[in-house]
């Protein structure tokens, strides 16, 4: 593929580790429309250019430890208001059961999710860390986290807009963090707009955390929601502001992209779902933009399709748990681990688990983190099969 010739000059020019800017990446994206082939050879070429024919997956037990949350986002179907049926409020022994259990299913990454600073606006988030001992989600978080540690499973969080010092203190015990994006798109803010009622869903706020997080030095994963009614250069703006961010300081260690799948109860029940082929142009484009990035995509969001995906330029499933739903698409289960394998080796590629940290960025982290990680690592950075099989 190193010979690849195309009859576009830009995309020879993306071969050839040429840059490329704005105006260029939206003639690609327009010049597809017609015939993706190009597009899609190019993405695939530089795939296997920076990552070979393997594909990584992080086997996770999630976490649901609080979704009361104080943002009301028109396609999430993870929040949930006082009294609901669907409502968690994990004490910590509900938290040490769950990590008891996802030792006994050789799960790796403790994924610790909250919704948005539930604290801030309900009295039930306020009485429960009160019952529990805390004062604030995040610091009922670094607990949690060291729970894990001592259980043997490695904290990836993902709880919102969390300060400076609350992400400094997390650090000490989550070898990476994540908070998506989403789109860098003031548009998509106003009235009538998926975050005219999430505050926290300010681009710029994102980008301040993203930012933090750079300036911490923590692995950070993020990303965007693709088919929320955002244009091609809102896309296209949005991971041209992680590359950016990648550029400064260096610690993006992957980027989701996920694609918008309505949910019956939401305001954006009826918008349809992303169309399949506009995503896997978006992801061939990120590799693009990104030619050394880890890109994932949730198998679970695309059951039908998904190792199709790897010939457009990802290099990863995620997180998929065998014990626990996905809480943020509880409609959309996750595949079994061994039939992505199966189907991952019928397209060319073979399956490895990863931590919630990739191998390049594990200089990322402390050393008692990175001895932890030693002891069930194998000689690429990758769990060793007898800790996960």
């Amino acid at each position: 593929m190193t010979n690849l010739i195309l009859e576009s000059e830009i995309l020879n020019n993306v071969l050839e580790d040429k840059s490329i800017n704005r105006q260029e990446i939206i003639d690609i994206y327009q010049n597809s429309i017609k015939n993706s082939n190009d597009l899609f050879l190019t993405a695939q070429n530089l795939r296997i250019k920076n990552k070979n024919n393997s594909v990584t997956f992080s086997k996770k037990a999630f976490f649901n430890i609080i979704n009361l949350c104080k943002d009301t986002c028109s396609y999430c179907t993870y929040k949930a208001e006082p009294g609901e049926e669907k409502i968690s409020l994990m004490s910590k022994q509900q938290i040490k059961e769950l990590l008891q259990l996802a030792k006994k299913y050789k799960c790796i990454e403790a994924l610790f999710v909250t919704g948005e600073q539930p604290e801030k606006k309900y009295p039930e988030a306020r009485n429960w860390l009160k019952e529990n001992g805390f004062k604030s989600t995040a610091e009922y978080l670094i607990h949690s986290s060291e729970m894990a540690l001592e259980l043997g499973l490695f904290p990836h969080t993902n709880a919102g807009n969390l300060n400076f010092d609350e992400m400094k203190e997390l650090k000490k015990t989550n070898v990476s963090m994540g908070i998506m994006l989403e789109n860098v798109s003031e548009r998509l803010t106003k009235k009538g707009m998926p975050h005219y009622l999430a505050a926290s869903k300010n681009p710029q706020t994102r980008l301040k955390i993203l930012e933090n997080s750079g300036k911490l030095r923590i692995p950070m994963t993020t990303g965007i929601l693709v088919g929320i009614g955002e244009t091609i250069e809102e896309i296209i703006d949005s991971i041209l502001a992680i590359k950016d961010l990648h550029e400064k300081y260096g610690n993006i260690q992957e980027v989701i992209l996920q694609n918008f799948q309505p949910k019956p109860d939401t305001m954006m029940r009826d918008v349809p779902s992303a169309n399949e082929e506009y995503f896997k142009k978006i992801i061939a484009l990120s590799r693009i933009i990104m030619p050394e990035m880890n890109i994932q995509i949730p198998p679970n969001l695309s059951p039908r399709s998904y190792q199709s995906f790897l010939q457009v330029g990802i290099n990863d499933w995620g997180g998929i748990s065998p014990l626990t739903p996905d809480f943020v698409n509880p409609e959309f289960s996750w595949p079994e681990i061994n039939k992505v394998e199966e189907n991952s080796k019928k397209a060319g590629f073979d399956l490895k688990c990863r931590f919630p940290i990739y191998p390049e960025f594990l200089s990322f982290i402390n050393k008692k983190l990175r001895d932890k990680i030693a002891v069930i690592e194998n000689e690429e950075g990758y769990v060793k099969e007898e800790y996960w099989r």
